[in-house]
């Protein structure tokens, strides 16, 4: 009961604060106490956990590196951390009600650099090998590029050339990284080090599965992949590794808010183990007083084993003199997501105003408000936006809407790691069944809205990039007004949009598509504040600003308006 005890121990420890620990690794310590009492739903048994604990302490050893101490580690024993025990006793520990099933099957690890991350996943890794032998065990391990996978690997080759063991069989060249025991009756294992950009993912069959760099995944389809090489397999196991990354809307990002969401109790699923380490942030999405040794130590579960708070200090003091560092510091030390360093947009500054208000668009119908309307219509067959811009007292609001054409989402969707299904399920986005976006389905948009009670006074737009649209809107009653795409324009829009988002005073509605492509905005300052735009990756990359784009539009219209209406009020007094 040695391993339960220590599970149990730091769960209560992360709890009652005597373990340092951020929010989220608190959730997970009260989960599984809670969890424990659960004994009409789950069975607890340590045989396995135990086994896998063992099996690892007392057999595997370390390839490289040095203690705090500077003494070499090599081939001395790979004793885990309490943290580490802790997630093998909860994958591993319950069982569905007289079954021998276990609950877990899908495991999120997010740890800051220096933690240990990858000798544990590979040590980890073999040991559920060993244990799932019988059943014919195989293990795949994936990163993003095959030299992170070789890492793994090459521990695991290093360890069993210790054993001296002939009957192992380790292919080890430029076609494949492999390792394979029969152990005859009692089963076989199987175990193979990948890049996750293989051609051959689609036809792996394995009952484990190790993704590490899980930051890397543009979208959810590689890891919906890898999830349907499980189904044979009863008790099968899938274990993403990773940390932060600069993809604030990317696939690990919605993952750890899905994380959020579980251990806060909002959603229930009891086959989903997180063990997240972050820097708790703020509303406005900043952590306080990163330099403190209290959010680094909250932060890296490690300190004092693989990473000194020496070191961590030494890290942040560099981080807040040198603000090149910082972005770095803050994903892979605090382990917090940040906006690529050549976004212009803090995106936490447009979710902490976002979040202020919560407003549905019946609400906002409702409410009498004067709205302007804004197209960016794709050349061919891409992301074409409409949005809608309006204002209640001083807050801005943003309605967005997306389209694109069905025969070509699920390759752009792929190739540029755009969440377009994610989108239409959301209601933010509209496909449609032909080559090409029809003009007919935005029209019909800006027209249901209308509908609904939106009092759309005019709409901007670049005729010379569909004028069938255009006649189209005129022929539909709207009001459209021809609006050349030149920076000095669209700077206006631009910079009240800014402004507004950093003193909490727009809403979106809640849009991941809009703040999607607000963290893919790169921009120039020019002369005058005039600022110019583009997608990160300029006009070749696979980045979209579309509905970003489409509300600078609109609010050009809305501050154009403004300006008129002041100018006209003050000639007025003048007159008088």
């Amino acid at each position: 009961m040695d391993n339960f005890e220590a599970a149990y121990a730091y769960a209560r420890g992360v709890v009652n604060g005597d373990v340092p620990a951020n929010k989220l690794r608190v959730q997970a310590g009260e989960r599984f106490l809670n969890d424990l009492k659960r004994t009409d739903e789950f069975d607890v048994r340590m045989d396995d956990a135990d086994f896998v604990i063992d099996l690892i302490e007392h057999v595997f050893v370390h390839q490289q590196g040095e203690d705090l101490e500077g003494r070499p580690m090599r081939g001395r024993s790979l004793l885990l951390t309490e943290w580490q025990k802790f997630c093998i006793v909860n994958m591993l520990c319950f069982y569905k009600k007289n079954t021998d099933l276990r609950r877990f099957h899908e495991v999120l690890i997010m740890i800051p650099r220096k933690q240990g991350k990858t000798t544990f996943a590979a040590a980890l890794g073999f040991a559920l090998s060993l244990l799932e032998a019988r059943s014919g065990s195989k293990l795949y391990i994936l990163a993003n590029s095959l030299k992170q996978t070789m890492e793994s690997f090459s521990l695991l080759k290093f360890n069993i050339d210790r054993f001296h063991d002939a009957t192992y069989n380790i292919r080890d060249n430029n076609s494949e990284h492999s390792i394979t025991k029969d152990f005859g009756e009692d089963g076989s294992i199987y175990i193979q080090a990948l890049a996750s950009d293989e051609k051959r993912l689609d036809s792996l069959n394995a009952n484990l599965l190790i993704l590490d760099e899980l930051h890397a995944f543009k979208s959810a389809k590689k890891y919906i992949l890898m999830k349907n090489a499980q189904k044979a397999y009863r008790n099968k196991l899938l274990i993403g590794i990773s940390t932060a990354g600069d993809i604030p809307n990317g696939f690990l990002a919605q993952r750890v808010e899905y994380a959020k969401k579980v251990l806060s109790g909002s959603i229930q699923d009891d086959e989903y183990f997180f063990f997240i380490c972050q820097a708790d942030q703020n509303e406005e999405g900043d952590v306080d007083d990163f330099t403190s040794d209290e959010v680094l130590m909250k932060s890296n579960p490690s300190v004092g084993v693989s990473v000194s708070l020496e070191d961590l200090r030494r890290d942040a003091e560099m981080a807040l003199n040198d603000p090149q560092t910082r972005l770095e510091f803050f994903n892979k030390t605090l382990n917090v997501f940040t906006a690529s360093s050549k976004s212009y947009f803090d995106i936490e500054d447009f979710k902490a105003s976002d979040r202020t208000y919560d407003w549905s668009l019946k609400d906002l119908a409702g409410m009498g408000i004067k709205w302007y309307g804004g197209a960016d219509l794709s050349k061919l067959h891409d992301l074409t936006a409409a949005a809608l811009y309006g204002r209640k007292g001083d807050v801005d609001i943003v309605i967005t809407h997306s389209f694109f054409p069905r025969q070509a989402a699920h390759e752009k969707a792929d190739k540029d790691g755009i969440p377009l299904f994610g989108w239409e399920d959301d209601g933010w986005l509209t496909m449609s069944n032909t080559a090409t976006v029809l003009y007919d389905d935005i029209v019909k948009w800006f027209i249901d809205m209308r509908a609904m009670g939106f009092n759309i006074k005019k709409i901007g737009f670049d005729k010379k990039f569909g004028r069938e649209f255009f006649m189209k809107m005129k022929k539909a009653h709207f009001r459209i007004v021809d609006q050349p795409q030149y920076f000095f324009k669209k700077s206006e829009g631009f910079r009240r949009i800014e402004v507004k988002a950093k003193n909490k005073e727009l809403y979106y509605v809640h849009s991941e598509a809009y703040e999607y492509c607000v963290s893919n905005v790169a921009a120039v300052e020019k002369t005058d504040d005039m600022i110019q735009y583009d997608k990160i990756d300029g006009q070749s990359g696979n980045q979209r600003i579309d509905l970003f784009d489409a509300s600078v539009f609109a609010c050009v219209q809305m501050s154009e308006d403004i300006t008129k209406n002041e100018n006209a009020a003050a000639w007025l007094k003048g007159g008088d």
